[in-house]
Formats: structure tokens, sequence, C-alpha cells
């Protein structure tokens, strides 16, 4: 991908590059509903509700296509930057990806937790991500004949 993103560069062609960065999109974006899904249905003893942390956390999943010179890439993110001050780093701890999630109890800090973390995005990802590596490849082959 990224020696694609390079020589539509080098080409200067601003709307096979603009194809390009749309069909990449285009290629993951069913894992971002898929993922979305997945936050929705992780447990808990409240209903779900769009205010509320998972309703939180699904706003902030987004899809991105990079196509700068030094780097070609699809990204699929929670992006903590878009969670409320105090829940930057929820995805990592919903994830597991971060060690331990300690917390108060409805905001009584006497009462401190250890909840155990809900894997959203990782098990998504393992089991639609083969599908759309076949169709962002796809796409890498369709552009790149085009190059040519």
């Amino acid at each position: 991908m990224t020696r694609i993103s390079r020589e539509l560069r080098r080409m200067d062609d601003k709307e096979l590059l603009k194809r390009f960065r749309r069909e990449l999109r285009a290629a993951a974006k069913p894992l971002v509903p898929a993922v979305r899904a997945s936050i929705r249905a992780i447990p808990s003893s409240r209903p779900y509700t769009a205010a509320g942390l998972r309703g939180q956390l699904s706003r902030a999943t987004g899809l991105e296509a990079k196509t700068t010179g030094r780097q070609a890439a699809v990204i699929i993110r929670v992006d903590g930057r878009k969670m409320p001050t105090k829940a930057k780093s929820l995805q990592a701890y919903m994830e597991g990806t971060k060690p331990r999630w300690r917390h108060p109890v409805y905001g009584n800090r006497k009462v401190i937790v250890q909840q155990s973390p809900h894997p959203y995005f990782f098990t998504v990802m393992r089991a639609s991500g083969p599908r759309a590596r076949v169709a962002v490849n796809r796409v890498i082959d369709q552009v790149s004949k085009d190059i040519t």
C-alpha cells in the first residue's frame, strides 16, 4: 500500500489518489458498525443509552484512510480523544490492553472496585478482518493496474 501511495503521489493524479482513499474506506467500512455493535453488546447492569459509557465508546469509533508518502493505511480506531475527560483511556481498559481498571462505585471514593475487561475490538477484527483484508487487497490490485 505504501508503494502504491508513493506512486500515486509521484504521478500527481489527485483524482486517482482520491478514488484510492475512497475505495479503501469503502472496503473497511463494514468493520465500524461491527465494532459499534460489539460495544453495545458489552454486558451491563443498566440498559444501553447513547449518553452512557458504551454509547460514548460507540460514538468514538471511526475509520481513517491515510495515503501519505510515508504511510498508507486503513485505521479503525476507538479514539480516546473523543471520550469525556476522565474516560480517555476507557477503551483500552475495556478491551483489556491496559492491566487494571479500578474505579469508585457510583462516585463513592471509599468503595473502589476492580472491573474485569470485556474485549470488544480484537474479537471483531479477528472475525471480520480477513474479509476486509481481501477487499483492501482487491482495491490495491485494481489501483496498481490503473497506475501501470
